[in-house]
């Protein structure tokens, strides 16, 4: 298959960036970059597992599983259906927790499927240490996997614990941050998403009737692990800033909403 014969199916698949997504599997496939490609457009792949990968996205399969990888703040992370795929909303996390963390900062990330958010912030602070948690032993071991790859895994744990549960193996206010991105989307909006979304785990999306399961048990399961000046920075949906809001003056704390660059509510910074 050519460049060309692969963007052609994957829009009469529906597939919105057909374009790039051709290139993508195309460069994937051919062991080619993409400078080779626009050099030679129409260059011929006849791999069978291109032609595998491309009726596998035209059944809307994420192209990141089909791929098996996906660059995160820069970062390349191993993905497959075990785990959420990494998004740049999520980079908006990450940059929050860079600009307030300390550089030696002992930190948790709860949820933390591929463990983009640990990794990158381990990446960015050879000084800090992390403790992760996820409720899948599949998951952790994806996590394990992309620490060893990005030359983090001497200082972060991975633990496979249950979120609602609410024990974490740190003596109390010992953490200088603990981050999320948990499920919060409403229980019946999830078979309205897109196809591709409803192939990931849908325990990492399904937040509850409301969306807000996680952040009402939040903070009287987790709080007393933070340091005083310590914060939590948690991923939220696009209009859930007013009810983190009120969720985090019931339990004492400030709450900051961080918009993403469209103006959308993306992150809950609180704070005792």
């Amino acid at each position: 298959m050519t460049y060309e014969q692969i963007r052609a199916r994957l829009r009469a698949c529906g597939i919105p960036d057909a374009a790039e997504e051709a290139r993508l599997l195309f460069c994937h496939y051919a062991g080619c970059r993409r400078e080779e490609l626009f050099a030679s457009p129409h260059t011929d792949c006849d791999a069978e597992a291109l032609i595998d990968a491309v009726k596998r996205r035209c059944a809307h399969e994420p192209l990141q599983y089909i791929l098996t990888e996906w660059h995160f703040c820069d970062l390349p992370f191993s993905v497959s259906p075990d785990c959420l795929i990494p998004r740049y909303d999520t980079e908006i996390l990450v940059q929050t927790a860079m600009s307030r963390l300390p550089s030696d900062a002992y930190f948790a990330d709860l949820c933390t499927g591929s463990g983009c958010i640990a990794v990158t912030l381990l990446h960015r602070f050879p000084g800090a240490r992390a403790l992760a948690t996820d409720i899948s032993d599949a998951t952790c071991a994806i996590a394990q996997k992309n620490a060893q790859r990005n030359g983090v895994s001497d200082r972060i744990r991975f633990l496979r614990a249950d979120f609602f549960d609410g024990v974490l193996p740190v003596p109390d206010a010992s953490l200088d941050a603990i981050l999320a991105n948990p499920p919060y989307i409403p229980s019946d909006v999830i078979p309205t998403l897109a196809p591709e979304v409803q192939k990931e785990p849908h325990r990492a999306l399904d937040g509850g009737t409301d969306g807000l399961d996680f952040y009402r048990a939040f903070l009287p399961l987790y709080a007393k692990y933070l340091k005083p000046d310590g914060f939590a920075a948690l991923e939220i949906g696009y209009d859930q800033g007013d009810a983190l809001r009120q969720i985090s003056r019931g339990a004492g704390f400030s709450c900051e909403i961080v918009r993403d660059l469209d103006g959308h509510d993306r992150v809950a910074l609180l704070r005792p």
